[in-house]
C-alpha cells in the first residue's frame, strides 16, 4: 500500500477540537499500513505540484481554505487521476467555488446534536465498508446535505433517521460515498466529530479503506 497523502486541516470558518487526534490518526494508520502522511495547513501547499502524492485529504476542514491557484491546481491534480478524500467538515467547505461541490458530490446544510445513533451499511463491496456490521452503531452529528447526492455517487453509507433526534432528509439519507471525477476518485465519509472517533477500531478502519480507495491501493 505504499503510497504518499497530504492532509489538508485549514479552517476559516468553524474549528473541530478533534483535528490534532484526526491527524495523528492518519498518520498512525499510515505507519501500520505502509503510506506517509504530510500534513499541512498552508494553502500554500495547493499552489505548488501535488504529483508525490496519490491522495489528498481534506480533514475537518472549514470554509474557503483555498486560494485562486490552489484551486486550479487541486482541480486539475483530481481531472489527471489524483485521489480526494474529504472527512467530515469537508463538506462545510468552499462554498463559493461550483466545482468543489461537483466533486465531493454535495454540500453540509445543518446538523442535529452530538448524539448516538445506526447507520445503515448500503454496499459492503469496498475498502471502507467490508469491516463493518449490516447495521454500525455510531455516535456523531448525523450531516444533513443541501442536496442529496444519490443520482452522482455511489452511496456507501446512509444514516437511519428513526435512531436519532433531529434528522432532516428523511430516509434517504447518504452518509458516506465514492465517485469518480475525471480521472480522479473521490471518498467521502460525513462522520469524524469528536475526537474519541478516531480512537474508535471501524472508525479508522473505515478510514483508511476510504483514503486508500481514493489513492488507489486498494480496489
Amino acid at each position: 500500500m505504499a503510497f504518499r497523502a497530504l492532509v489538508y486541516t485549514r479552517t476559516t470558518d468553524y474549528r473541530h477540537d478533534s483535528i490534532p487526534d484526526a491527524v495523528a490518526a492518519v498518520r498512525e494508520l499510515g505507519g501500520a499500513h505502509g503510506f506517509a502522511v504530510d500534513a499541512t495547513e498552508d494553502p500554500a501547499a495547493f499552489e505548488a505540484p501535488l504529483d508525490a502524492y496519490a491522495a489528498v485529504v481534506f480533514l475537518s476542514t472549514s470554509g474557503e481554505v483555498l486560494t485562486p491557484e490552489g484551486r486550479t491546481r487541486l482541480r486539475a491534480y483530481v481531472e489527471s487521476g489524483g485521489g480526494f478524500a474529504g472527512v467530515h467538515a469537508a463538506a462545510c467547505t468552499e462554498y463559493d467555488w461550483p466545482y468543489f461541490g461537483e466533486l465531493l458530490g454535495t454540500w453540509f446544510a445543518r446538523h442535529p446534536a452530538h448524539q448516538p445513533g445506526r447507520a445503515v451499511v448500503e454496499d459492503r463491496d469496498h475498502p471502507a465498508t467490508r469491516h463493518l456490521p449490516a447495521v454500525w452503531d455510531f455516535t456523531d452529528e448525523w450531516y444533513d446535505f443541501r442536496d442529496n447526492p444519490r443520482s452522482s455517487v455511489r452511496v456507501l453509507v446512509r444514516a437511519d433517521e428513526s435512531s436519532y433526534e433531529g434528522g432532516g432528509m428523511g430516509a434517504d439519507h447518504p452518509l458516506a460515498w465514492c465517485r469518480e471525477q475525471g480521472a480522479g476518485r473521490v471518498f467521502y465519509t460525513a462522520l469524524g466529530h469528536a475526537s474519541e472517533a478516531y480512537a474508535d477500531p471501524a472508525f479508522r478502519a473505515h478510514l483508511l479503506g476510504g483514503i486508500s480507495w481514493a489513492a488507489g491501493a486498494s480496489g
